[in-house]
């Protein structure tokens, strides 16, 4: 098992603040547009540089849609941050009908994604973004791991052209990954390469995976364990090998287990290499009031799960074989 090591932790919200400054710096028509949470989504750093770029649109999210909407016409990159449910359920008309049907260059920067919101509860929680936003047709779907992977790939979502939905969180994780990374949209991650199982992580989930790896490789387990940083477009063909190695995949992910990176990829194997296949997500359940890491370890998503679930997929492999 390749070692993975820390000095810090970050929460993936500052990396994305980091990433709208360099993003700005590098292309004039970055603009940012925020609806009344400019602490929770890190954009002091964009405001200071660059004031005569930044929108406050205030409490009226599907506002902020559709000015951000029109700003492309004249050519503009526009970043709208909030919440992850006020960026998805609130205004998800606006998005289809404004964004994702015109085709608009409009990249939606969505904190405090799933259950790590915490202690706000169920209402400012949401595990249903993932599956509302890949639905769209050409929508980008883009849920980084760690602070340097979450400032490489809002760099990226500027150069890219189309809509992007950038998922990103609040609690703080082990900053692991290149601080000078390219990020490559739709382009998997290999963490660990090994034969017994796949593991297909996303998000805060690649950390409690390499720590799953960790205490497999105690077992005689060898995990290879990959990084799904972009869900849509899916990298099917790093999927497609590495199953076709180790012949059972685990997905890991901070969502609801319907319409989320596991549904993707249950999708893909059906179709192309059926195999057994164990999910790691939230149960058809919403979330709860409670400490970021109690409720990932209530509902399941953690190293322990994780090993739980290889033990499962293994021995369901081995009565298919």
């Amino acid at each position: 098992m390749k070692k993975y090591t820390y000095t810090e932790s970050k929460d993936t919200r500052s990396g994305f603040g980091a990433g709208l400054v360099e993003a700005a710096k590098q292309d004039e028509n970055v603009v940012a547009l925020c609806a009344d949470l400019i602490g929770s989504l890190k954009m002091n750093d964009f405001i200071n540089a660059y004031p005569e770029r930044f929108f406050q649109i205030g409490i009226a999210e599907a506002n902020m849609m559709g000015i951000a909407a029109g700003l492309t016409i004249g050519g503009k990159i526009p970043f709208t941050g909030t919440f992850a449910n006020f960026s998805t359920g609130r205004v998800y008309d606006q998005i289809r009908q404004s964004i994702a049907y015109s085709d608009k260059n409009v990249k939606i920067a969505a904190s405090h994604a799933g259950l790590t919101l915490g202690e706000d509860g169920a209402t400012h929680q949401i595990l249903e973004d993932i599956g509302l936003m890949k639905m769209l047709p050409g929508m980008t779907v883009i849920n980084p791991c760690d602070y340097n992977q979450t400032k490489a790939a809002t760099v990226a979502a500027a150069r890219h052209k189309g809509p992007v939905y950038l998922r990103f969180g609040r609690p703080v994780v082990p900053v692991f990954t290149d601080e000078n990374q390219e990020f490559e949209i739709g382009k998997a991650i290999m963490i660990n390469p090994g034969t017994a199982v796949t593991i297909l992580a996303t998000g805060h989930l690649v950390w409690e995976a390499i720590l799953a790896g960790e205490e497999l490789e105690k077992l005689g387990i060898d995990a290879e364990i990959i990084n799904i940083h972009t869900i849509k477009p899916l990298d099917n063909e790093a999927i497609l090998v590495s199953v076709a190695k180790t012949g059972c995949v685990v997905t890991a992910e901070e969502h609801n287990r319907i319409g989320g990176l596991g549904d993707s990829v249950a999708q893909l194997l059906s179709v192309q290499m059926p195999a057994p296949q164990e999910y790691i997500a939230v149960d058809d359940s919403f979330g709860e009031s409670g400490r970021p890491q109690e409720l990932m370890d209530k509902y399941g998503l953690n190293a322990d799960a994780i090993v739980a679930a290889v033990l499962r997929v293994l021995k369901r492999k081995l009565i298919n074989s």
